[in-house]
């Protein structure tokens, strides 16, 4: 059995430095306010510590005297500093957990796990690198997220800037339950993770964006109708796993959106949910809005099928989106 990594040593190299403070001590030294101090740990997705336990790094004081500052300068108010607290902890939470599980199939590779695994200091090497490349795709991102909101505030005086029109899309695995029976965990989170990764990359190249993944499901977004059609036909024929049925359908939807914290939220996005419930494997359902939007489109088919009545939306009017084919070419059964 090989030996496992020592805890504290990790924490040290990846926080810059050995914990030699207690909280009230970290608090003291940063100039922060006792209980926002608490309520931004909390917020970070970390537990109260007791008084006592030395816990904390030269690094944590010195995030402590950053926050601090802001307060003091008059950038953000308490409430800003919890909220952002959150949404960097929570979002950092899931990337540390996904990264760790790359990271750990690698050091313990064969059984080579250990302190003495060269993977260990390639990984202590790798990390300023690994710093920058993290704060590249931040700003990548914030940058492309800043300038999806003005574009969408210079369309209209009455828009408010998380609330707007969204096409919403939802893909669902439908041979979970079966591939769930027949695979051991390990096969199964294969199965997931190569799931995820096509339906991102179609997403992607496609001009749309993940929201999130649901294991065996993948919501995203896009902002015009034509993307969100070829995304939803590339998504429904694209993906296949080794049971031998069509394995995703899809549920599109158009109308307004909250987007607040990295989700989307209100009834185009549970219209979108629904759909998908309502499709076949291997096909595409889409709500009117995204229909009208369609008319005419080339290389598409909208045919309209039989509503259907969703819980807490009322009626649906379902349309089956198809590409058209050309003489002599024939869709999948």
């Amino acid at each position: 059995m090989p030996s496992t990594p020592d805890p504290n040593e990790i924490e040290a190299v990846l926080l810059g430095g050995e914990a030699v403070y207690t909280r009230a001590q970290a608090i003291e030294l940063s100039g922060a306010d006792p209980e926002l101090a608490g309520r931004v740990w909390r917020a970070l997705g970390f537990p109260t510590q007791g008084d006592d336990e030395v816990i904390f790094a030269e690094s944590d004081v010195e995030a402590l005297r950053i926050t601090n500052s802001l307060l003091q300068e008059g950038v953000l108010d308490d409430e800003g500093v919890v909220r952002f607290a959150r949404a960097m902890g929570q979002t950092m939470a899931r990337l540390a957990d996904w990264q760790t599980s790359i990271l750990s199939t690698l050091i313990f590779k064969d059984g080579e796990g250990g302190p003495d695994n060269p993977l260990m200091g390639q990984v202590k090497e790798l990390l300023p690198d690994v710093e920058r490349l993290l704060l590249h795709i931040w700003r990548r991102q914030l940058a492309a997220s800043t300038s999806r909101t003005l574009a969408v505030m210079s369309n209209g005086n009455d828009i408010v800037p998380n609330y707007y029109p969204l096409i919403v899309g939802f893909a669902d695995l439908v041979s979970f339950t079966t591939l769930s029976r027949e695979l051991d965990e390990v096969e199964l989170a294969g199965v997931v993770e190569s799931f995820e990764a096509s339906a991102a990359d179609i997403v992607a190249s496609g001009g749309g964006r993940v929201v999130k993944t649901l294991g065996d499901e993948v919501l995203y977004v896009a902002d015009s109708a034509a993307e969100a059609a070829d995304i939803a036909l590339r998504l429904a024929s694209g993906i296949r796993t080794h049971v031998e049925v069509p394995d995703v359908r899809v549920g599109v939807a158009s109308g307004p959106v909250l987007t607040l914290h990295g989700d989307v939220f209100g009834t185009t996005v549970n219209r979108s949910s629904r759909l998908t419930s309502f499709a076949r494997p291997g096909t595409v359902l889409i709500d009117d809005t995204l229909a009208d939007e369609l008319e005419g489109a080339d290389g598409l088919q909208v045919v309209k099928v039989r509503a259907r009545h969703a819980h807490g939306l009322g009626l649906i009017q379902p349309y089956a989106l198809r590409r058209n084919f050309e003489p002599g070419e024939h869709p999948q059964a």
